[in-house]
């Protein structure tokens, strides 16, 4: 996953289709309007519980780095093959996320002559996620990161890695509060590599025009970012 999607969806849907409650009104919901082009370091949506049922929240889309990597991009996603020891260990044990999205970017080509793809479901899609509160630039904040797997079907032909998509069935299982011990984290990534490789099946491509290749420039509010080119 190179590290953009969208997720234009407004509040009511996103209600609806995660069965969440939406928080305080005077808080995020006026701030949400939807986008198409969400990028690291940016706030999008993502569903949560804490054991009190699930809610929506506006997290940033990053991650603090351990000390031993080397300065650089934002950390944005978490390989399923290293969620259950070390780093990542700690959030995959007790602070699992849903991150809502329309679809998500991939780009083929050399650089300076990158073409983009759009690669999307039938409605939203449901990617697992982890989150945290930490310091981000000397500020107390809630983060999150994708979690990403080996491609297959559509995401494999432009790209090697793709997010990890639950079914509705897996969601519920991803969202349970519980802390799990060992054996819950392996039954956790068993139930999630099933959900992601049987969903991986039903991701769809095209491409898309490249004013969605710089992040800087592009329109987040513009609906033909995520349109099939000409």
């Amino acid at each position: 996953m190179c590290g953009r999607f969208a997720m234009d969806a407004k509040t009511d849907e996103l209600i609806q289709e995660f069965v969440a409650n939406g928080g305080d009104p005077q808080d995020w919901w006026k701030e949400w309007h939807g986008s198409y082009s969400i990028a690291p370091t940016d706030s999008a949506p993502i569903v949560r519980d804490r054991g009190d049922g699930r809610f929506l929240e506006l997290v940033r889309w990053d991650w603090e780095k351990p000390k031993n990597m080397r300065p650089g991009a934002p950390l944005i996603n978490a390989r399923i093959e290293k969620l259950a020891t070390g780093f990542w260990a700690p959030a995959f044990t007790a602070a699992r996320c849903v991150v809502p999205m329309r679809g998500y970017f991939e780009w083929t080509g050399a650089k300076g002559d990158r073409t983009p793809h759009f690669l999307h479901g039938d409605g939203l899609l449901a990617a697992a996620g982890l989150t945290w509160s930490m310091d981000v630039h000397g500020e107390h904040v809630r983060c999150f990161v994708v979690i990403t797997r080996e491609a297959r079907d559509a995401g494999g032909e432009v790209h090697d890695r793709m997010p990890a998509f639950l079914t509705p069935e897996a969601m519920d299982a991803w969202l349970d509060p519980v802390k799990l011990d060992r054996g819950g984290r392996e039954d956790m990534l068993a139930t999630l590599d099933g959900s992601s490789a049987a969903l991986a099946a039903t991701i769809e491509q095209y491409i898309v025009d490249r004013k969605v290749n710089n992040s800087r420039t592009v329109d987040a509010e513009d609906p033909t970012v995520i349109q099939r080119a000409a």
